[in-house]
C-alpha cells in the first residue's frame, strides 16, 4: 500500500522533471514521505522513516550522497511549487530571516505566494554576507528568475517590510509594472504634491491614520497610508494601489510568517539539521517546502471532501489546513486504509491534470 502512496508522487515529479531518471524519482519520493512521517530534517531520523529492506545506516549514507551529488534545476521547483497554488494571479510576499543551526547562521532571502493563512515558497537565495540585508540586487535577481517561470502578469502585487525599500528598487517594480506595497522605516520623509516635506511624526500629530495620493517617499511618487500603532511605532506603507486599500493589502504579508514558523517548530523543526553547507542547506529547503506544499493542500482537500475543520467559539479553526494534512498523511502512512488511498490518489491526480 505504501508502495502507491510513492509511485503517486513519482507520477507527480514525472510531470515536472525534478530528476530524470527513474531512481532518483524514487528517492525524492521516498525522502518527502520520510519528512513528513518524522517531521525531523536530521537525516537520520528520516532515514528511519523510509521503508526499505536496507538497514538504517546504508539509507542515510544515500541521502547524504544525495545532498552531495544531485542539484536541482531550481526553476523546475519553482514551478512545482507553483501548481499548487490556485489559479490565477500570485500574492507575493519578500521576506529575508534567519535561522540559527547551532554556531551557523543561515540567511535566507524568499520570495512566497499566498494560499489562505499561509504562503507556499516559490525561490529564494542563501545570501552569504554575515547575516546582513539583503541588496538590491539581490531582490532584483531573484524576481526576475521567478518571472521567468510564472511570468510578470501573473503577480498581483509584491509586499515587503522595511528592509525593503529605496529608490533604486521601487524604481525597478514601476518599470516593471509590478504592483507593490512596501513598508517604509517612519524615519524617511514625506513629500506632498505642494512640494512640502514632513516626517510622518508631524504629519499625524492630530491624528491616528492619514492616506495620502501622489506623493514622493525617497524620491519615488507613490500613494502612502500613514498610523500611528498602540505600541507608540508608526505603520508607514507606500504602494501603487490606491491609499485606502493599502493597510489591508499589507496584512496579506503575514502568511510569509506563518511559513516560517510551519518550517520551524510547527512543522518540520527546520533549525535542528546539522547541515552547515548553504547548497545543502538550499537543497533541503526543496523537500520541506514541497512537504509543506503536500501537507496544505491535502488538508485543504480532506476538508472538502472528507470532514470539515471544527471551528472554535473564537472562529478560528480548530486546526490549520497545513496541520490536519499533515496529521492525516502521517496517520495514513502507518495505517494506509482503503479510504485513504483513495483519497490520497485523487489529490494527487488534480495536481497532474494541472500540470497537463
Amino acid at each position: 500500500m505504501k508502495q502507491i502512496i510513492k509511485d503517486e508522487i513519482i507520477k507527480l515529479l514525472g510531470k515536472i522533471p525534478l530528476a530524470k531518471n527513474l531512481a532518483r524519482k524514487k528517492f525524492i519520493s521516498s525522502f518527502l514521505l520520510g519528512l513528513i512521517d518524522s517531521r525531523k530534517v536530521q537525516f537520520q531520523e528520516i532515514a528511519f522513516h523510509i521503508e526499505s529492506d536496507a538497514k538504517v545506516e546504508s539509507i542515510e549514507r544515500t541521502i547524504q550522497s544525495f545532498f552531495k551529488d544531485y542539484d536541482f534545476d531550481y526553476q523546475q521547483v519553482c514551478l512545482l511549487l507553483s501548481l499548487f497554488l490556485p489559479k490565477g494571479k500570485f500574492t507575493l510576499s519578500i521576506d529575508r530571516t534567519e535561522w540559527d543551526f547551532g554556531a551557523y547562521q543561515c540567511n535566507v532571502l524568499m520570495i512566497v505566494a499566498q494560499n489562505g493563512s499561509i504562503g507556499i515558497p516559490l525561490y529564494w537565495k542563501l545570501l552569504d554576507n554575515k547575516s546582513g540585508n539583503s541588496n538590491c540586487q539581490n531582490r532584483k535577481d531573484l524576481l526576475m528568475k521567478l518571472i521567468e517561470v510564472i511570468g510578470v502578469n501573473r503577480i498581483n502585487v509584491i509586499i515587503g517590510d522595511r528592509e525593503f525599500i529605496g529608490q533604486e528598487w521601487v524604481k525597478f517594480l514601476k518599470d516593471n509594472y509590478i504592483p507593490y506595497c512596501m513598508r517604509v522605516p517612519k524615519s524617511h520623509l514625506f513629500t506632498l504634491k505642494n512640494g512640502n516635506t514632513f516626517s510622518i511624526v508631524e504629519l499625524l500629530e492630530n491624528q491616528s491614520e492619514r492616506y495620502f495620493h501622489d506623493c514622493m517617499v525617497d524620491g519615488v511618487w507613490c500613494n502612502a497610508m500613514i498610523k500611528r500603532l498602540p505600541s507608540d511605532d508608526y505603520l508607514f506603507l507606500i504602494s501603487d494601489f490606491p491609499a485606502k486599500k493599502i493597510g489591508a493589502i499589507y496584512r496579506k504579508r503575514w502568511c510569509i510568517e506563518v511559513l516560517f514558523q510551519t518550517f520551524k517548530e510547527r512543522g518540520f523543526d527546520l533549525e535542528s539539521t546539522h547541515l552547515k553547507c548553504p547548497k545543502k542547506l538550499s537543497k533541503l529547503l526543496v523537500f520541506v517546502s514541497i512537504a509543506v506544499a503536500i501537507c496544505l493542500k491535502f488538508g485543504e482537500y480532506y476538508h472538502q471532501k472528507v470532514q470539515k475543520i471544527k471551528t472554535k467559539p473564537h472562529g478560528y479553526k480548530a486546526n490549520s489546513f497545513f496541520r490536519k494534512g499533515l496529521n492525516v498523511i502521517r496517520r495514513g502512512l502507518k495505517n494506509p486504509t482503503k479510504t485513504f488511498m483513495q483519497l490520497w490518489t485523487e489529490c494527487i491526480n488534480i495536481f497532474t491534470k494541472w500540470t497537463n
